[in-house]
């Protein structure tokens, strides 16, 4: 008996072991976690996860009724609806690449709740169809974001922008405030910038372009070109720049007639002819450029030849006051006729190769009291300067962004 009741212990004990192993275990209902909800997305002032959301863009050739039509709204319900809404949006006038979103219910029958057009990435139209038909303009919220760059020119500017991590937008930009004062084609190694400007953000994250440009300077051949935001001009709304002694920086005459390109023929009184194959003068400047690129007139002015010639091929001359006159040749296309009136910038035609020409440019020609002459070796005349009354003011407003700009570091090339 005392030697079998070793084994019945082990027995016993190996059976409460697996017996308490064999126990299911729970969680602690601390440990259980409730089921999360989606996040609420809201968009153009609706609540998307009320709605299936459809987003796309527009394609070439596609059209409201279509768009509409394809997502179960009849011919008859899309008539109706652009007749409601043509005073303040005309479905007629969507423009293809341009993104837009449907709002359809959540039901088997999936019926269009809302059409929202993007004109950009800030505006948008909405066209609220749940209980009558609604159309509103309205705007993504917007963050304006202050910032300052510098950098140094190794080859363009657009290219030192690059390098610098810049929008192209910026570029440009810089071209439009100096291109009164700086041939962009003697820009040159070495010359820099330094700029203060405000970007514009969509939810504070997404760029959605340059707002302005405060104050910049470009240093050209040693020199430094000051350019002050100040104002906006009382016809067209642009903003004006001035030099930090209150000088406009908007001259009479642009330096070009189209931007970014380069010169392929400069004025001279003896050039080989690439077409009549023979030494004469040439008495304009060449701008060679894609078939298409706009060519804008370089001052004010009105139109007095708008035709075509075989030399010239399309052709357009202005004339500006009773001493300047300027011709822009060999377009592909005129857009202005004679009698009308142009401002400085208008597009007046397109670059082509008509006449006689070898390849797409436009050939520049400059009239002083009615004799031709090399525009680039004119004292031309300057816009008026600001007011005496306004120049307290504008000193003011300028001397901190100054010192900010002097105080912005040039990286080393």
């Amino acid at each position: 008996m005392k030697r079998i009741f070793p084994y019945f212990l082990v027995i016993f004990c190996s059976f409460i072991l697996f017996s308490c192993d064999d126990e299911p275990k729970t969680k602690p209902i601390s440990e259980v976690k409730a089921k999360k909800k989606p996040p609420i997305l809201k968009e153009f002032g609706f609540s998307l996860n009320d709605y299936k959301v459809v987003k796309d863009t527009i394609r070439l050739g596609d059209s409201f009724g279509g768009i509409m039509d394809s997502n179960g709204v009849s011919r008859g319900k899309v008539f109706q609806i652009s007749e409601q809404i043509k005073d303040i949006f005309n479905p007629a006038r969507i423009v293809a690449g341009r993104a837009y979103t449907i709002l359809k219910s959540k039901d088997t029958s999936e019926t269009v709740q809302a059409f929202i057009y993007q004109q950009d990435k800030i505006n948008y139209t909405v066209i609220d169809l749940q209980d009558s038909v609604v159309v509103r303009k309205d705007k993504k919220p917007v963050t304006i974001k202050r910032k300052t760059a510098s950098g140094v020119i190794t080859s363009s500017l657009s290219a030192a922008m690059d390098n610098e991590g810049l929008s192209i937008l910026l570029a440009d930009k810089i071209a439009d405030i100096y291109q009164w004062k700086i041939d962009f084609f003697k820009i040159q190694k070495g010359d820099q910038f330094k700029l203060i400007y405000n970007e514009k953000y969509i939810d504070d994250t997404i760029y959605a372009g340059l707002a302005n440009i405060e104050a910049a300077v470009l240093t050209h051949y040693d020199n430094p070109y000051y350019a002050f935001q100040f104002g906006k001009d009382s016809l067209s709304g642009f903003p004006k720049f001035y030099d930090e002694e209150a000088q406009s920086l908007q001259s009479f005459f642009l330096k070009a007639p189209l931007k970014f390109t380069r010169i392929s023929s400069r004025y001279t009184k003896r050039r080989f002819h690439p077409v009549q194959k023979r030494w004469k003068a040439h008495k304009g400047t060449d701008y060679a450029a894609p078939t298409g690129t706009p060519i804008w007139t370089t001052a004010d002015g009105v139109v007095i030849r708008s035709s075509y010639t075989r030399g010239n091929g399309n052709y357009v001359k202005v004339r500006h006051n009773d001493k300047y006159t300027t011709q822009y040749l060999h377009m592909t296309k005129r857009n202005v006729k004679v009698g009308q009136r142009v401002k400085q910038g208008d597009i007046i035609g397109f670059v082509g190769s008509t006449g006689l020409a070898t390849g797409p440019h436009v050939c520049y020609r400059f009239w002083v009291y009615g004799k031709q002459v090399d525009p680039y070796k004119q004292n031309l005349p300057s816009s008026e300067p600001l007011k005496e009354t306004m120049k307290p003011e504008f000193y003011k407003t300028i001397e901190p962004l100054k010192k900010e700009l002097d105080d912005l570091k040039f990286k080393k090339i």
